[in-house]
Order: C-alpha cells, then sequence, then structure tokens
C-alpha cells in the first residue's frame, strides 16, 4: 500500500530511477495505491543523459509494493521494495510503457489487471518482464 509522498523504486530502463508519488489518477483516488494503480509522480532522481530531468512529472504503473497481497487461493506476495514502471497516453487514450526493460520480478496480479485503457501497458509489461511471480 502507498500513498501520497510515497517514494518508489522505477523498474525500467528510461532513466528515472526514484520517484516521489503525489497523486492517484482515474481508477483509484483513494488515499492507498496498490498493485496496478496508475499514479502520478514527480522524478527525484535520474540518469545523467537521459530523456527526463529532477523535478519531471511522470506516470508510473505500479508493479510492486512491501504490503503484502491476498491471492484467491489463500496465499500472500510481497516484495522488498515499492516499484513502478513509467506509462504515457497514446493517442487513442490507452496507456503505454516507455521503457524497453522491465527490472525485476512481476505479480501476476498485473497480468489480471490487463482490462481497458490499461490493458496495452500492462500486458507488454508482464511480456518484457524476466520473471513473473
Amino acid at each position: 500500500m502507498l500513498q501520497v509522498r510515497s517514494w518508489i523504486k522505477i523498474a525500467d530502463n528510461t532513466g528515472v530511477k526514484i520517484a516521489n508519488i503525489f497523486g492517484g489518477s482515474g481508477k483509484n483516488r483513494s488515499r492507498f495505491v496498490r498493485i496496478g494503480d496508475v499514479v502520478s509522480a514527480s522524478a527525484k532522481a535520474v540518469a545523467p543523459n537521459g530523456n527526463y530531468k529532477k523535478g519531471d512529472k511522470i506516470k508510473v504503473a505500479i508493479v510492486r509494493t512491501r504490503k503484502e497481497v491476498r491471492r484467491k487461493d489463500g496465499s500472500y506476495i510481497r516484495f522488498d521494495d515499492n516499484a513502478g514502471v513509467l506509462v504515457k497516453k497514446d493517442a487513442k487514450g490507452r496507456y503505454e510503457i516507455i521503457g524497453t526493460r522491465i527490472f525485476g520480478p512481476i505479480p501476476r496480479e498485473v497480468r489480471d489487471m490487463a482490462t481497458g485503457y490499461y490493458e496495452d501497458a500492462y500486458k507488454k509489461i508482464v511480456s518484457l518482464a524476466p520473471e513473473v511471480i
């Protein structure tokens, strides 16, 4: 569970390393953000020769949280860090990921959330992930 002012790692190769959440967007405007939500964030640590600068506004799809997620079989999955992947809207209003590589494991709950505006982005995240847990 994340909320406003939470810091997250960025798990792709866009050049942004760390981001700070400043608002939820779209499907979840509640206080807490969970795996699969898209949030607005600010780039806090960036690579020196990347396309983003410190302070740039970005959209991030959350892919890992330290707070456990209950699965339908009764088990729980929990990660060591909070992480997300940068996304942007295309001309049709659908989200697509910006990076070409994903680092670290991705839970299979992300694949199950691939519906609506987020369908293309989440399918691509799962296909690029080195491991789906």
